[in-house]
């Protein structure tokens, strides 16, 4: 699991990874894609480097960690087998990107609690 999952599991479960304010005020599907969402295009606001490709992958690595933070919503309100399944994929899928995407950038994934303390005391289900 990257530490992009864990740190947006962390924050759907509501641990403190850092600011109080990064965590939901309400605990529903609607509210939490409204703040994954609000997250996302926040932080695709960058300031031009005037190196493109730099900046394509800045702009691209909230886009693809608000995608996994609405996957996980999914996962754990969702119901149709599908849609989860599809979830699931969109998690894995992006989270490989992000990573790649900060191998080319230079950046390196900030640590993270291990997966599996996250994933056992806080379920998607």
């Amino acid at each position: 699991m990257t530490t992009a999952l864990r740190c947006t599991l962390a924050l759907l479960a509501g641990a403190a990874l850092g600011s109080a304010a990064a965590a939901p005020l309400a605990d529903d599907f609607y509210s939490l894609m409204g703040d994954a969402m609000e997250r996302m295009h926040a932080a695709m606001r960058v300031a031009p480097s005037g190196d493109a490709d730099r900046d394509f992958a800045r702009m691209m690595i909230p886009h693809h960690q608000g995608a996994i933070d609405m996957a996980i919503v999914e996962l754990r309100f969702g119901k149709d087998e599908r849609l989860r399944r599809l979830a699931q994929g969109i998690i894995v899928e992006q989270g490989q990107e992000i990573t790649l995407m900060r191998s080319i950038l230079g950046d390196t994934p900030a640590p993270g609690p291990p997966a599996d303390s996250i994933t056992q005391a806080h379920p998607t289900r």
